[in-house]
């Protein structure tokens, strides 16, 4: 009698193809957790972005409330009669303090998004290193 050939699964005979060619293992569990390790990364990327831009809103707020109780007060200062030469001299007093404090709020602004941005920016950094010490440790895997 002649002998029957051996019946293998689909998977099987892809198995001993891929055996009998050599192919490297896929591991997919190693693909996953990297591409969770990137996306952890870059939502803890945006949650820096997101708080940082928050206080910024926020001090912004303060510098406008602080600046319409400035005007305010200058306003209160013109309703007393006074001299032309003293009003002259509030006005000027104010203008200077209004560009002084405009050029100040304007350097803690730029002050608070640089940081905002560097934070944000060193979640990234921190992230790309860890991938490429990881695809390092996979190339010395299968040297």
């Amino acid at each position: 009698m002649a002998k029957q050939p051996e019946s293998h699964s689909f998977m099987d005979m892809f198995e001993k193809f891929g055996k009998e060619l050599k192919m490297p293992k896929v591991d997919v569990d190693a693909i996953l957790d990297h591409h969770r390790k990137n996306l952890e990364a870059l939502e803890k990327s945006a949650k820096a972005t997101a708080a940082g831009a928050s206080s910024i809103m926020a001090r912004q707020r303060e510098m406008v409330e602080e600046s319409l109780h400035e005007i305010a007060e200058m306003a209160q200062s013109y309703r007393t009669p006074g001299m032309p030469k003293e009003m002259m001299a509030k006005q000027a007093d104010f203008a200077r303090k209004s560009f002084e404090a405009a050029v100040k709020n304007t350097g803690e602004v730029a002050e608070m998004m640089k940081k905002s941005g560097g934070a944000s920016l060193d979640i990234l950094r921190e992230r790309i290193k860890e991938a490429m010490s990881e695809i390092r440790q996979g190339y010395d895997k299968k040297g």
